[in-house]
């Protein structure tokens, strides 16, 4: 949705967008990028298709806005879950 917006109201040519998410539990000492070195982490991967008439700039930027859109934000940063 926010990429879509985006599109919209920069007025580029972009007609459908699908998200694909791959979710698995690797371990840590696994995974050269995590900050964590011990039990397991969540990865998911993720594969963006963008359709429409988009110049290469235009797709480029799109990607680097999806990776700010408020659900990657909420993943990728620490999460606290308080009960009641």
């Amino acid at each position: 949705m926010t990429v879509l917006l985006y599109a919209r109201r920069k007025g580029w040519r972009l007609d459908r967008v699908e998200v694909r998410l791959r979710h698995e539990k690797i371990h840590a000492e696994e995974c050269a990028e995590c900050e964590t070195r011990e039990g397991k982490v969540d990865r998911i991967e993720l594969a963006l298709l963008l359709e429409g008439e988009l110049s290469a700039e235009q797709e480029t930027r799109i990607r680097e806005i999806a990776l700010k859109c408020p659900v990657h934000r909420t993943l990728t940063s620490e999460v606290v879950i308080a009960g009641r």
